[in-house]
């Protein structure tokens, strides 16, 4: 069986290579570089900022309290850079073996559909090449969206990948969008010194989670000099003298850049979709989300540009049902495991419902909740403003979510989604030894503090 597989990115690379494992022929197509959004311009270069930006701010500002005695601290943005494409290059030259070492045909170009078993290949300064198929994959991820406001398109104004590349950290940046892109940025950026302020339209930052744990971190912005507008619109942007104005409903914010970080949408322009009859909507191709057939069901869409969750492990997930599922392999996939992960000082984490949800869906809801400033690992990183937070089914017992706001907490996250997998009890999490000193051990005093039996909480907490 011929596999055609349309995008390198972590839904693409990992499809292509399980449908290989499984025994069929194997061809991906990539337009620009293998990794995707989330190696190249996302998820990772993203995270060698936030890391040293973390140091940095630590040096800078707690080498003290944690005795260590240090002459001035200084940042060196280009030396950042080159560690940011050096890590880059590597993760992306290690997606390139992998696919060779399985057997599987790359090709540079794009793809577009012109039948129905048939793609062909452009690439500049090359023939076209037709390609046939048994079944295709298609992989081709999302885009930023820029908010249609006047003055998005002036010199200054960019997007994340834009954000990751600047030439100087910035003296002053205003993020447009409060969720997970424009809160990391903002955490980035603050540490390194920059001036930042937050306008988001919703109530609140990263709406999509629990918000006692958002809190913390709205808290820490907050108190790193970020300012932060919620409930707020943007009106447009325009220059003003050597800076850029940001005209809102609750005023004007000056600054140097202005970052668009208002969400990503499907990416599928180009494709030929409906020339064979692929049905979209909105620019998402339209799946059965138990095997992420297409419309014609030998053709596949997986990850962001079918529009369900957009992050790069549900691509990689649902590659590999796609790939396990046209290979004739029955398998599965439990989406209400999934967590979400900020990478912000602190990070945050969260899989299941939140409480609003789960009270929202009738649940009669029992929560759990630990401080981390009674945490001793946490005390020893001296990084103790989080919380780990359990809700619960107060009928069965049932964990319905875990939500963290702390040190490792888009590590820690994972007991969580695996406690949802197996639909655990708060006795199994409770009955389960976890490791002294770690932040771990924040988790399973939040499982007893359901039952109001946390042993490092004052009586009555």
């Amino acid at each position: 069986m011929h596999v055609v597989v349309i995008g390198g990115g972590p839904g693409g690379y990992v499809s292509a290579i399980r449908a290989a494992q499984l025994g069929a022929q194997v061809t991906i197509i990539e337009k620009k570089y293998y990794g995707g959004t989330c190696l190249n311009v996302g998820c990772i270069p993203t995270k060698v900022l936030l890391h040293t930006s973390e140091i940095y701010s630590t040096l800078l500002h707690d080498a003290e309290a944690l005795g260590i005695a240090i002459g001035k601290v200084s940042l060196d943005w280009r030396k950042l850079q080159e560690r940011k494409e050096g890590i880059v290059n590597q993760l992306v030259s290690g997606v390139e073996m992998l696919l060779k070492s399985n057997g599987i045909q790359m090709i540079a170009g794009q793809a577009r559909f012109t039948g129905s078993h048939e793609v062909t290949v452009t690439a500049k300064g090359e023939k076209d090449k037709v390609i046939g198929f048994d079944k295709a994959i298609i992989a081709t991820g999302s885009e930023s969206i820029v908010i249609p406001v006047p003055g998005a398109s002036t010199e200054g104004v960019i997007t994340s990948e834009g954000a990751l590349s600047l030439e100087e950290v910035p003296e002053s940046l205003c993020i447009i969008g409060g969720g997970v892109i424009g809160s990391e940025f903002a955490s980035l950026y603050s540490e390194l010194g920059t001036n930042v302020t937050i306008v988001e339209m919703l109530p609140e930052l990263i709406a999509v989670m629990d918000q006692e744990v958002v809190a913390i971190l709205k808290e820490a912005l907050t108190a790193s000099g970020v300012k932060v507008y919620t409930g707020t619109k943007v009106d447009k942007i325009e220059k003003k003298n050597d800076k850029l104005c940001v005209v809102t409903s609750n005023g004007e914010v000056l600054a140097e850049k202005v970052l668009l970080a208002t969400g990503r949408r499907p990416f599928t322009e180009g494709l030929g979709l409906n020339d064979i009859g692929i049905k979209t909507d909105k620019g998402a191709i339209l799946v059965n989300r138990d095997t992420f057939q297409t419309s014609l069901p030998h053709i596949y869409a997986i990850g962001d540009c079918n529009g369900g969750i957009l992050l790069a492990h549900v691509a990689s997930a649902e590659g590999t049902i796609a790939a396990e599922h046209l290979m004739k392999k029955v398998s599965g996939l439990d989406l209400k495991t999934t967590p979400s992960a900020v990478y912000t000082k602190p990070e945050l984490a969260s899989v299941g419902l939140t409480e609003k949800e789960a009270k929202a869906k009738g649940y009669r809801v029992k929560t759990g909740l630990f401080p981390l400033y009674a945490n001793g690992k946490s005390l020893i990183m001296n990084d103790t403003k989080g919380i780990v937070k359990f809700v619960v089914d107060g009928e069965t017992d049932e964990i319905l979510g875990m939500h963290m706001a702390g040190p490792r907490a888009t590590d820690l996250i994972i007991e969580g989604g695996l406690a949802l997998r197996l639909e655990a009890t708060m006795d199994e999490i409770m009955t389960t030894i976890h490791a002294h000193p770690t932040v771990s051990e924040g988790v399973h005093e939040a499982a007893h503090a359901v039952h109001h039996s946390a042993i490092h909480l004052p009586k009555g907490m």
